[in-house]
């Protein structure tokens, strides 16, 4: 029986820059960091999350054929993959906090029908969503 979410790829022009992206910015920790022939597995995770891991992956590594490559490297620099959503008990400080550090956001803070939302982008292009969910949210009542 599946108990959740471990791994979820994060697909990336450059592993090192990207780990200091999320460990630097957005205070992540590294999880892994192992060289494995010709490719180097490389995870980041939420120190508050121990369970659950980002899988920066080359986009030139092994495992992906030239074609869909190139095609993989076309929708991250174009900015059109979404990565995740990230919780937060805070949308607007961490919004302050991170824009200072230099992370781009698309979308400052919004309060929204789930609660507050503000949307970045890692150094690759992938887009996320930093989201402080409405306590009261109840999806029954609220979505149905």
């Amino acid at each position: 029986m599946i108990q959740g979410l471990g791994i979820t790829t994060v697909w990336t022009f450059d592993q090192q820059r990207t780990k200091a992206f999320f460990t630097e910015k957005l205070d992540f920790e590294v999880r892994d960091d192992i060289s494995m022939g010709d490719m180097k597995w490389v995870t980041v995770g939420a120190k508050e999350q121990p369970g659950v891991e980002l899988a920066l992956m080359s986009l030139d590594g092994p495992g992906l054929d030239p074609e869909s490559a190139e095609a993989l490297k076309k929708l991250v620099s174009k900015g059109v993959l979404g990565a995740g959503a990230f919780r937060t008990d805070d949308c607007r400080g961490d919004y302050a906090t991170f824009k200072a550090r230099g992370v781009e956001f698309i979308q400052e803070p919004k309060e929204r029908p789930y609660g507050v939302e503000a949307i970045f982008r890692d150094d690759s292009g992938n887009w996320y969503s930093l989201t402080e969910r409405r306590e009261e949210l109840d999806f029954s009542k609220d979505f149905g």
